[in-house]
């Protein structure tokens, strides 16, 4: 059975080996993620280029997503490298300090002084450690100690309820776009909006360094909840970042939110990918925990276009074993989901022809029980807008572009396939298209299929025909 829902996987030491790699892909990795907040630029580019070689040699596309580290809210270092808090006790953030010890540390981020004030509560490391703030003097944000535990160095820092006023694209960040752009990623992860501004100016930032990613606003302040419509209209996709979200908005309030997201970006025909500790006993364990499980098929029966793995496939012991258990309770998941296609089309109105054609080529391949949707495509937008409904059928984005090629990785229920005929004449093209299907082994002789292609072709933006085909039709004897 093929895998609707796609996975992500963050590459790091424990990824970065060919061998590995190779069987991380053929184990079932759809995208890898270049997380920028480690390495250097350096380190990156020779990553992607791992890829692109292991893409080759397996026969299979996968795409590249680099990620941005995003404002440092972030503690300082230690003398010691870290420090224990007790309850009760009396602890500093303080924007000038060097050094931390026992009774207080430095801040990476300069401006959390001017944004907080007495009575707000600050949730480190996570939200292991909960500091109540006493008194703000200057640079220096007296705390009491509500929750204590080790503080070590560089540990992350947020406040209940959200409220700080970084901004979501820093300097390192514009340095890395460029690096994004140069490596020519698919995807592109923006770290921290807190609206559709802050997505815009990233888009412009990438589109000005020659860049053509889809940009992914990953969702994890508590100011982009009520912005989150705005948040996808700037955007390509989202990332249901549930780390930082959870310390923010509390960790009860995601599960409903993480609901409400998928569903909100599949009707905007946004993508999603659903992130932070899905399988993370694994870094340590050859198997997952039943409530890891479960966690993966629910965000599966939400109608996520992908789930994501971070330490367990950067720094685990099993990232090939974790990708597997992965995609194994994706298929199971994925075989309970209902069809259910014409309540899904009530809601909708289709005011585009393309639109409308991936639309009726939906419902033409649910009722005549197809074996395949194919979309000859240019730029992926009819795949993407058939992978939001799902109709039972396997979608097969055909296109002659390399970068729609790797970029339809991340769409759910769709499968890139490449052709190498870039003429203008329908046949020839419909000819090629079958070709590929049947040598791809997704159909066969005489199967039936549903056909989507522009015309004039090769324009983007134009499908406008809908074609039933019996496979064998175009090709010639």
């Amino acid at each position: 059975m093929l895998r609707s829902t796609k996975i992500v996987a963050t590459l790091g030491p424990a990824s970065s080996e060919p061998a590995v790699l190779e069987r991380m892909f053929r184990a079932g990795v759809d995208v890898v993620r270049l997380n920028f907040s480690h390495g250097t630029a350096a380190d990156h580019e020779a990553r992607a280029n791992l890829v692109r070689e292991t893409c080759r040699k397996v026969g299979r596309a996968v795409g590249i997503m680099g990620d941005l580290q995003g404002p440092k809210i972030r503690v300082g270092k230690f003398k010691e490298g870290k420090t224990l808090l007790k309850p009760g006790e009396r602890f500093i953030l303080d924007a000038t300090l060097e050094l931390g010890d026992h009774e207080g540390v430095g801040l990476d981020y300069k401006e959390l002084p001017n944004d907080v004030k007495e009575g707000d509560v600050l949730l480190l490391d996570d939200g292991k450690i909960v500091l109540d703030v006493n008194e703000v003097r200057g640079s220096a944000i007296a705390c009491i100690v509500r929750h204590g535990g080790v503080l070590s160095n560089n540990k992350g820092i947020n406040r209940q309820g959200g409220g700080l006023t970084a901004a979501a694209l820093t300097s390192k960040d514009i340095e890395d776009i460029g690096t994004a752009a140069k490596l020519n990623v698919d995807y592109l992860a923006v770290s921290f909006p807190k609206s559709g501004a802050d997505m815009y100016m990233a888009k412009e930032l990438l589109r000005a360094r020659g860049g053509h990613a889809l940009l992914i606003a990953k969702i994890e302040r508590a100011e982009a909840i009520p912005a989150l419509e705005e948040i996808m209209r700037a955007c390509d996709g989202i990332m249901v970042a549930r780390g930082d979200l959870a310390v923010e908005v509390g960790d009860a309030s995601v599960p409903a939110l993480q609901k409400r997201m998928i569903r909100q970006a599949r009707e905007l025909n946004k993508l999603t990918i659903t992130a932070t500790q899905m399988m993370e006993s694994m870094i340590s364990s050859p198997v997952p925990t039943r409530a890891e499980v479960s966690d993966v098929a629910n965000a599966v029966l939400d109608g996520t276009d992908a789930v994501m793995l971070s330490a367990e496939s950067a720094t685990g012991q099993y990232p090939v074993e974790t990708i597997e258990a992965m995609s194994r309770i994706c298929v199971e998941a994925e075989k309970s989901m209902p069809v259910a296609l014409e309540r899904e089309f009530l809601d909708r109105v289709f005011t585009r022809v393309d639109q409308s054609i991936a639309m009726g080529a939906l419902f033409t391949a649910f009722h005549l029980k197809v074996k395949a949707i194919a979309s000859l495509t240019e730029s992926g937008s009819t795949a993407l807008w058939m992978s939001r409904l799902n109709c039972g059928v396997p979608i097969y984005a055909l296109t002659s572009q390399p970068n729609t090629h790797y970029r339809t990785t991340l769409f759910r229920d769709v499968y890139p396939l490449q052709v190498k005929y870039v003429g203008h004449d329908r046949e020839e093209l419909l000819a090629e298209a079958e070709r590929v299907l049947v040598k791809s082994g997704v159909v066969e002789m005489g199967d039936l299929i549903v056909i989507t292609i522009g015309e004039p072709i090769g324009k983007a933006g134009g499908t406008n025909t809908l074609k039933i085909v019996k496979v064998g039709d175009h090709l010639k004897s």
